[in-house]
């Protein structure tokens, strides 16, 4: 399955990705036309800010299973088949806010839509830009990123590429070549010890 996944090391928190998203999602797709329409489109990505350090680009991660649809009262909420996303049917949503209670990483925010003149608030999370990607495109949020804190693929690519960067970076934090494993000190004694502790049983 395709995704964003968050390389949370590389956020600067410039929140490129939050306007992105806003633009997104607004009527005219433009900055300025955004700012001036009369329902304000908001961001569906929050970067989250701990202790002035920390920067985290906080988004929907289109959890399978996902608490928010199996709580859903009304059925609004549903999974796309052909990119796996989870989708707002905007009509059937009553505001009731059990997916937000429900969501494990509370991303879930109410505001009116764009799309339709309801005056009411609904369920506007993370849509995974699905238009975008009916086109071919990837999400506002991944292609606005000036770090690639944010990236678009598939999860395992991802994952394994995210992973061998670490264990590079580890590697070189040694003193090492990338290609040479060095077992750090702390490590190979650990192994003795387990090895003497085999041995005896």
């Amino acid at each position: 399955m395709k995704t964003v996944f968050v390389r949370q090391e590389r956020c600067v928190g410039c929140r490129h990705c939050e306007v992105a998203c806003a633009i997104e999602h607004s009527k005219g797709k433009g900055l300025l036309s955004t700012i001036q329409e009369e329902t304000k489109s908001y961001p569906r990505i929050f970067v989250e800010v701990i202790d002035n350090y920390l920067k985290f680009p906080n988004r929907c991660r289109h959890c399978d299973p996902a608490p928010c649809m199996q709580v859903c009262p009304t059925g609004s909420l549903y999974r796309d088949e052909q990119t796996g996303s989870v989708l707002i049917d905007y009509l059937k949503c009553i505001g009731c806010a059990v997916c937000a209670m429900a969501c494990p990483f509370g991303i879930i925010q109410f505001q009116k839509i764009q799309k339709y003149e309801m005056n009411r608030e609904v369920n506007a999370k993370c849509d995974n830009c699905i238009g975008r990607l009916e086109e071919g495109r990837i999400p506002a949020c991944a292609e606005a990123c000036k770090t690639s804190a944010l990236e678009f693929g598939e999860a395992n690519d991802l994952i394994r590429i995210a992973r061998t960067d670490f264990t590079s970076r580890m590697i070189t934090s040694r003193g090492a070549e990338t290609e040479v494993p060095v077992i750090p000190e702390n490590i190979r004694a650990f192994q003795k010890v387990m090895e003497k502790l085999a041995s005896l049983s």
